[in-house]
């Protein structure tokens, strides 16, 4: 793969600009590889870079990381319908199969790991149907690195087969899944054990002698033999790893109880070993329990001796936590016999369970040096990402049979570690901690199923332990405890009765300006998610200034819970100045440095509460916002802060829809720069223009038709229109424009957008853009008449209209989905079928008949009842809204949405204007259409239609 070295050279120099501090050269840099990235060949000098020994490591590795994101975004997928453009160019795609195994090979590691994830990015479209070479390339090369003894390069090889083989994990079984399983299997799995088995030999051979150094690629080789082992036994269990189970078992057992010289424990590569073998006896003993029986007994009392051993390893938490896994996996099954005497028990909750629910020293550190982290890891992940979550599930998993016996050792454990912290509370506050921490995870949650273990009364309990903590005088002392204490709260918000919740609301308050970031992030949430707003200004005043505690600055919680506070509570007066005040002035700060996306997403929903709810109640704030908010916006855009693009434009748009015409010289300004083709460049930033540009169509419609303004804004939709990725704007965009312009306005420009809808309806026959055509093709006959659709239509080739009834609209209105759009189809139908010159003609009786049932069909969809469009473009609601790191992606700001606009107010029952649309027409011509809708309609829709008429008393004669 030849690359012509003065590209090599531009790459690496636009690379190196990126980091630069000048914020004019990052952004140059920026857009000069994302207008390469259009270029055929600009993957395969990404490629080229990254494998370059005589450039610089930064730069490979950024060239690694951008070519690795290039093909996870733009190499083909089957069955992909996204416009050939955006595709990588087939030439490059072959050439990149061709050379990405070696050049994989001969990389630094960090470099490898990124082109080890590009090659899985290409592999899971096109291996191995469209890649047939790969994993005989990868087979014969590992072939050749166990030879030479190469564990370097043996590992690089698993670790690209690993990348291939992950797709087996957590994935729907089928056919075709299995065909390629069985291939790879057919391929892999005789090599896997070979290396498996000869590198064991190795490390028996050498463990003794060897330095860590020395051994930890060794260690590797066999975590990714591993690793490997477990996604090819995902889906089921295959015939080869059935035939050889006890030559991998045996190595599994032998690798959790030999214990390693002590500098080659402290390393921590035989505990990540172990770890991996505690994941595939987890999997056989959920998946394959009946082969895996005849080992079970051998491999608990393995693990349960791993837990209980001293160890120098600082990595045992992670195994500790899937060891424990096992363990309670096991717990839960129909051998918990395992564990069923009193003395395992006992040995249990002594030797496994307390010792890792109590804090540690990493716990401490963990709390004071990464706050974010240790909530993350406390409050909100899974039941096995910290040891103490993992051992109270194992307490559960035993409870699920043994409940009394769990019950009494654990209450008795409790009372025993509140004895302890009452005889000595500044130096046992870890023992009460620990007791709050055992009944939080073993009652039972508000909603829970299964029924939790009562180890306490919990009223005596709370009143006794909880409350005492929240009240007390030194409520700034103990932090962590503090934490415990307000995590039970949040855990059990639900039992704890009103009246007792609203008492101790100041107290918690209190605890939002407590010096702890994790202390204040927990009240925090507690609040949010009680959403008890006694005392708005007050909790709006402490969460200001949590705010502005060192590192809790950009606290996501404390702004996710203003955020909360804002959407619910009506503020006025000063408090409105203040916090908006406050806002733009953390938002003026992240603009710096916008590192934070949760953060930064609610700080943009709060700005959006304040401004809804506060504008809406009093539009003389208006003003106020817009003097607070434009320099900073203005900032955003000037500076091409693009993280803040999309929120900007939201925010934007919320104004112009709160602003009274005529609007003022900024916005009109800003509606300049909106209609500029290049300000639609970024696709990200799409769904967020349209919304902005909407808000400009409700507000000023009547002056499109100066400056060039409407035929600037068609433009701008033929080019959304024109791509399945930005379609949907294309079609929010052009139905507000029929909403709100009147048909003077739009009637010279209709027949570009016909054309430009049924051109792209030539190859773009999905349900979803053919839905949307009916849509707006009903928004404009109720908007101008029946009459005005059909000829308009027509203009662009004659009979046209009778063509698209037929092939699509008739075919595609029982899909309709959304109450509004059910309501606005059914009625534009209506009048077609009542008011329409075509449909009426007597030649056109089929295609009238399968119209009305096809109209009866939508309105007796049951399911459909009560359901409710997405709101603000199909908006999600604010917990679902996730940001990961920091592309630039739109994510919607739901408290800066507009409810959609309804055409249709007077008609609040579509059926009933059917029936009686129908009655109506009947009655001029008696007898005419009773024999049309006994040929043409379903005979389940003539009942259906039948009963329609007779519950709203209307006859068709």
């Amino acid at each position: 793969m030849e690359v012509p070295p003065e590209m090599l050279d531009t790459l690496a120099g636009w690379f190196a600009q990126t980091l630069s501090p000048d914020a004019a050269a990052r952004r140059a840099a920026e857009q000069s590889l994302a207008a390469a990235a259009a270029t055929p060949g600009f993957a395969l000098a990404l490629l080229g870079l990254a494998s370059s020994p005589r450039h610089d490591l930064q730069a490979r590795l950024a060239a690694s990381v951008h070519f690795k994101n290039l093909l996870r975004r733009r190499w083909p997928k089957p069955a992909d319908d996204a416009d050939d453009a955006d595709h990588l160019p087939p030439n490059d795609c072959v050439i990149i199969k061709t050379h990405i195994l070696q050049l994989l090979l001969t990389a630094p590691p960090l470099i490898q790991s990124q082109l080890s994830e590009a090659l899985a990015a290409a592999a899971a479209s096109d291996f191995p149907a469209r890649w047939e070479s790969l994993l005989p390339s990868i087979v014969s090369s590992l072939g050749n690195a166990l030879s030479a003894g190469d564990v370097p390069a043996t590992n690089s090889l698993l670790a690209a087969a690993f990348s291939l083989f992950s797709r087996f994990r957590n994935v729907f079984d089928s056919n075709t899944l299995r065909i390629d399983l069985k291939y790879c299997l057919d391929t892999f799995a005789a090599p896997l054990l070979e290396v498996f088995l000869s590198t064991s030999r190795r490390l028996q051979a050498s463990a003794a002698a060897a330095s860590p150094l020395e051994l930890r690629p060794v260690f590797e080789c066999l975590r990714l033999c591993c690793e490997i082992f477990y996604s090819l036994n995902s889906v089921d269990l295959p015939e080869f790893f059935e035939d050889h189970m006890r030559e991998w078992m045996t190595e599994f057992r032998a690798f959790l109880t030999t214990s390693y010289p002590p500098p080659v424990e402290a390393d921590g590569a035989p505990d990540a070993l172990r770890a991996a073998v505690c994941d595939n006896l987890q999997l056989y003993m959920e998946k394959y329990e009946e082969e895996f029986r005849a080992y079970l007994k051998e491999f608990v009392e393995a693990v349960w001796g791993l837990l209980m051993a001293p160890t120098v390893s600082l990595s045992r938490g992670q195994l500790a936590v899937t060891a424990i896994r096992f363990l309670t996996t096991v717990a839960e099954s129909v051998h918990h016999a395992l564990f069923g005497t009193p003395d395992a028990m006992k040995q249990i909750c002594d030797s496994v369970v307390v010792p890792n629910l109590r804090l540690r020293d990493e716990d401490e550190e963990l709390f004071e040096g990464n706050w974010v982290e240790y909530v993350r890891r406390d409050a909100e992940g899974s039941d096995t990402d910290t040891l103490r979550r993992a051992a109270c599930r194992l307490l559960r998993g035993l409870a699920a049979n043994y409940r009394e016996q769990v019950a009494v050792l654990v209450s008795a454990q409790v009372q025993q570690m509140l004895a302890a912290y009452a005889a000595d509370r500044a130096n046992n506050w870890k023992e009460k901690d620990a007791a709050i921490y055992l009944v939080i995870a073993l009652m039972q949650k508000p909603g829970a199923t299964g029924g939790g273990t009562p180890v306490v009364d919990m009223e005596s309990f709370f009143a006794s332990v909880i409350v005492p903590e929240l009240q007390a005088p030194d409520w700034e002392s103990e932090p962590m405890l503090k934490a415990t204490v307000l995590r039970f709260l949040k855990e059990f918000k639900d039992q704890i009765p009103k009246a007792t919740a609203l008492a101790l609301l100041p107290s918690v308050t209190r605890f939002l300006t407590h010096e702890s970031n994790v202390v204040h992030s927990y009240a925090a949430i507690f609040i949010e998610n009680l959403l008890i707003i006694k005392d708005v200004v007050q909790i709006i005043q402490s969460l200001s200034k949590a705010l502005g505690y060192p590192d809790s600055y950009e606290n996501p919680y404390l702004m996710k819970c203003l955020m909360r506070v804002l959407g619910i509570a009506t503020i006025a007066g000063q408090v409105v100045h203040e916090i908006t005040a406050r806002l733009v002035g953390i938002l003026m700060e992240v603009c710096n440095n916008p590192k934070n996306p949760d953060f930064n997403h609610y700080l943009f929903e709060a700005l959006a509460a304040v401004i809804g709810k506060a504008g809406e109640q009093d539009p003389a704030l208006v003003p106020l916002f817009e003097a607070s908010l434009f320099p900073v916006l203005q900032r955003i855009l000037v500076e091409d802060i693009s993280e803040f693009w999309p929120y900007s434009f939201q925010i934007f748009a919320q104004l112009v829809n709160l602003s009274r015409p005529p609007l003022s010289q900024n916005y009109m300004q800003l509606f300049g720069v909106l209609l500029s083709n290049a300000t639609w460049d970024r696709p990200p930033c799409v769904p967020a223009l349209v919304r902005l540009l909407r808000a400009f169509l409700r507000k000023i419609p009547n002056e499109l038709n100066q400056e060039g303004r409407l035929p600037n804004i068609l433009v701008i939709f033929r080019s959304l229109v024109s791509r399945s990725s930005t379609e949907d704007s294309a079609f929010y965009m052009l139905n507000t424009l029929v909403e709100n312009v009147g048909l003077d306005i739009i009637n010279p420009h209709i027949s570009e957008i016909w054309s430009a809808l049924f051109t792209r309806l030539q190859t773009r026959q999905a349900v979803k853009f053919v839905n949307s055509l009916v849509v707006v093709m009903s928004l404009v006959s109720v908007k101008y008449g029946p009459g005005v659709l059909v000829s308009s239509v027509d203009t662009i080739q004659p009979n046209l209209f009778t063509t698209i009834l037929q092939r699509f609209w008739i075919p595609n209105l029982k899909l309709i989905k959304g109450s509004l759009e059910i309501k606005l189809t059914a009625v534009a139908s209506t009048k077609l079928l009542c008011e329409s010159a075509v449909l009426l003609d007597a030649a056109a009786a089929q295609t009238w008949g399968k119209l009305l049932d096809s109209i009866v069909t939508l309105l007796s969809r049951t399911e459909q009842d009560g359901v409710q469009q997405e709101q603000n473009d199909g908006a999600d609601a604010v917990d679902n809204q996730k940001t990961s790191g920091y592309s630039v992606s739109f994510v919607r700001l739901q408290y800066a949405g507009k409810s959609e606009d309804d055409l249709l107010k007077d008609i609040n029952d579509p059926k009933q204007f059917l029936v009686t649309s129908l009655a109506s027409l009947s009655a001029q011509s008696p007898g005419r259409f009773g024999p049309v809708i006994e040929q043409h309609v379903d005979p389940a829709n003539k009942s259906a239609l039948l009963q329609l008429c007779a519950a709203y008393n209307a006859n068709i004669v």
